[in-house]
């Protein structure tokens, strides 16, 4: 084998990196400079805002599932933290306790058709023509504000009777 195809290939490679640095070191002198002037001190560099405190969300039984929802997210969030479970007694009972009306809400079953435990139960309150719509189980809680269906109901499909 010949080592002047190899002495090639070494050129090349080594005139690729020249070109390489090269332009790198042009492109350096490219950057912009830092701005001379006197160095930030204690006493002029401007001080970030406070944080202003959030007001913890409140319940508006006049106002519409949007404007509850984050007072809805919280009563159930604090439930779910003190080991609430798939019981949907348990998320009503809590959210009458919290102000809203029983009569308005609607839960989903907390046992199949087989007896067995639901994966997931669904609660709601209906306020004025807006619902708020919680759901709990093993996709974790979620929550949405969403207009009453036409059937003046805010859940789909079969629901419990709240009789407690």
């Amino acid at each position: 084998m010949s080592s002047g195809p190899f002495r090639a290939r070494v050129a090349l490679g080594s005139a690729l990196v020249a070109v390489a640095l090269a332009t790198v070191t042009l492109l350096a002198g490219c950057t912009p400079a830092a701005p001379a002037g006197p160095a930030h001190t204690a006493s002029t560099a401007s001080k970030a805002p406070s944080p202003t405190p959030t007001a913890s969300p409140t319940i508006a039984l006049q106002g519409n599932a949007a404007e509850n929802l984050p007072y809805f997210d919280q009563v159930n969030k604090t439930l779910i933290a003190k080991g609430g479970t798939l019981n949907g007694r348990e998320f009503i009972d809590n959210l009458v306790a919290a102000g809203y009306p029983k009569a308005a809400m609607e839960v989903t079953p907390d046992t199949t058709t087989v007896n067995l435990q639901a994966d997931n139960i669904e609660f709601s309150i209906l306020l004025g023509r807006t619902c708020l719509v919680g759901e709990y189980g093993n996709i974790g809680y979620a929550s949405t504000a969403q207009k009453v269906f036409s059937t003046g109901r805010c859940l789909a499909g079969k629901t419990r009777k709240i009789d407690w």
